[in-house]
């Protein structure tokens, strides 16, 4: 009786054990995704305010930029 006893906690503990290493390895494969996806929606959002602030110093440089519609004006009203 003790043996059988012996022998299911050690099946038990086994499966306990093995059940527990699968759930952490999934949780990592999980978060090394949620990493990748998270680099590379920051790198999408830096070359977007790149191409962005490209934009504005092209449009600044040519007098077209609408942001700052009052310095764009060259007139003698606003000297």
């Amino acid at each position: 009786m003790k043996k059988l006893f012996l022998l299911f906690a050690v099946a038990t503990m086994t499966l306990s054990i093995y059940s527990c290493r699968e759930t952490t390895q999934e949780n990592a494969e999980d978060a090394v995704e949620n990493t990748g996806d998270a680099i590379e929606s920051a790198g999408e959002n830096a070359e977007n305010a790149a191409e962005n602030a490209g934009d504005e110093m092209e449009q600044e440089a040519e007098g077209t930029d609408d942001m700052n519609a009052d310095d764009d004006m060259n007139t003698d009203d606003d000297m």
